[in-house]
């Protein structure tokens, strides 16, 4: 044997002695676990065996179909989730899924519905609002247009509504021919999602899409005030035009009233009795978050929620309890007595100047027309008779838009009524040194009373509110001129409290 030739002989039995080794080590393979499916079809009306049913499986076995007693069964499965689907002439086609084991059998029962021929009806669609739809009142009409393959078939619709990302429903329609639904009392600047679904004479469903909208943003509605119906007293806001918007935004069964809009135009203050007393609270601009920040309530003689007021930044208000005027911040943190009443003297109603940098308040002793009007500095000092205590009631003081003019109500009938009763109340206007007195009421109607003044925003206007005198015949609120009282015009019937922003 040559060199080359015993070469190649050593090589090869290297090689077989690698596959020999190679044999020898051990490959663990995981077993595989068999299981079986058997079962029966019956009609699901009568209950009856469904022979030559056609059955198929996935993942895929092999077609089979049922015997003249509905039975059937798959031996020798891999353990595994089965989805098995079901077809039989003049049946409904039917779908579900099994989780075959190891072992036993496993067992189902299915029934199939008989078949009338119906066609399930299309999914409702063209939306109106159109989907993703923006600027929608908060008063709308949904539509929509539903249909059907089957000429002359009677559907009928659900229709809920979610609010944002609220998992709460509001069910507008149910089992409903119309394809129309009216939904008011919408939030505004909030995003809404509403679905249709739809069912025909058999039963048969389809749901339309998640379709969304969002509403305006909070109108920009200048005048609040306090309306009294049915004995519950409730704060509105209203842009003041004939057949224009008019919004409600408490609706507790307690008073709630006196609401002034912040300088900053973002809160509305106002008083609720819902505690027992009347109390300061806060709320958004459309009734929302209304949050109570005192403890210590706004009442004293003849004041019933009436005697506060915003400070000229918006982050502070000042009010009254009997004879204490307190200051607080709008969060209801930082209580301050800011000052005492002379004595034997109750604060009532009051103003904050920013330009006179004054505040002006109203005081009374024990009975309503023992009243007198003081000025005072914002830290509490300087506190200076501006009016003197008068025959007749005198109330309302508040500052011109300058400071340099001081508006207040005084009945020039002169009665002295312990029950506070007015009979003739003017708005009177005047220098806080007591000069250029000005009579606003001379055109006001015989028998009613003008009360509670305000400057309007530009200082042009008056806003008031006039009542008879009889205190029968619900408030109403009017303008006029602030330079002479002319051009009295009506704004609001049953209203009282107004503000002006």
């Amino acid at each position: 044997m040559n060199r080359q030739l015993a070469s190649s002989c050593v090589w090869a039995l290297l090689w077989a002695l690698g596959l020999l080794l190679s044999a020898c080590e051990e490959n663990t393979v995981e077993p595989a676990r068999y299981g079986s499916l058997s079962g029966i079809v019956r009609d699901s009306r009568t209950n009856a065996p469904l022979p030559n049913v056609v059955i198929t499986t996935n993942p895929a076995t092999s077609s089979f179909t049922t015997d003249n007693e509905g039975r059937f069964a798959l031996p020798n499965l891999t353990v595994a989730q089965y989805t098995l689907s079901l077809r039989k002439t003049d049946y409904k086609s039917e779908t579900l899924n099994v989780n075959v084991a190891e072992g036993p059998a496993t067992s189902v029962e299915i029934r199939l519905e008989k078949s009338t021929g119906n066609q399930r009806p299309h999914a409702p669609s063209q939306p109106e609002p159109a989907n993703g739809a923006s600027n929608r009142a908060p008063s709308l009409t949904l539509r929509w247009r539903g249909t059907d393959p089957d000429k002359g078939d009677s559907l009928r619709y659900d229709v809920v509504l979610y609010e944002g990302s609220s998992t709460v429903r509001q069910q507008l329609l149910s089992n409903s021919r119309d394809t129309a639904v009216t939904v008011s009392g919408l939030k505004y600047n909030t995003s809404y999602f509403w679905q249709v679904t739809v069912r025909d004479h058999a039963g048969e469903t389809a749901r339309g899409d998640v379709w969304a909208f969002q509403t305006t943003t909070f109108p920009e509605l200048r005048y609040l005030f306090a309306r009294t119906t049915g004995g519950n007293t409730d704060i509105y806001a209203t842009d003041a035009v004939a057949n224009g918007m008019l919004l409600r935004l408490t609706t507790s069964a307690f008073i709630e009233t006196a609401p002034q809009l912040s300088p900053t135009r973002d809160r509305i203050a106002y008083t609720s009795n819902a505690t027992g007393q009347y109390q300061l609270y806060t709320m958004n601009r459309d009734g929302s978050d209304a949050r109570c920040i005192t403890t210590i309530p706004v009442e004293g003689y003849y004041n019933n929620g009436l005697a506060y007021h915003w400070s000229p930044d918006g982050a502070q208000l000042v009010y009254a309890r009997y004879d204490k005027l307190y200051r607080i911040n709008r969060d209801g943190t930082g209580l301050a007595l800011l000052a005492t009443a002379p004595a034997g003297r109750h604060f009532r109603e009051l103003d904050w100047s920013v330009l006179a940098n004054k505040i002006v308040v109203q005081t009374i002793g024990a009975n309503a027309y023992d009243a007198e009007i003081y000025q005072l500095n914002p830290d509490g000092s300087g506190l200076t008779q501006v009016v003197s205590n008068l025959p007749g009631r005198l109330d309302s003081p508040s500052f011109s838009v300058d400071g340099r003019q001081i508006l207040y109500t005084r009945d020039l009938a002169g009665i002295d009524d312990p029950t506070g009763r007015q009979l003739n109340a003017h708005i009177l206007v005047q220098h806080p040194d007591g000069t250029g007195l000005l009579d606003l009421s001379t055109r006001k109607p015989a028998g009613t009373n003008d009360i509670n003044p305000r400057f309007s925003p530009d200082g042009a206007k008056i806003i008031f509110v006039n009542v008879a005198n009889d205190n029968i015949a619900p408030p109403e609120v009017w303008v006029m001129d602030a330079a002479d009282g002319n051009n009295r015009v009506r704004l609001l019937q049953n209203a009282a409290s107004p503000d002006w922003r």
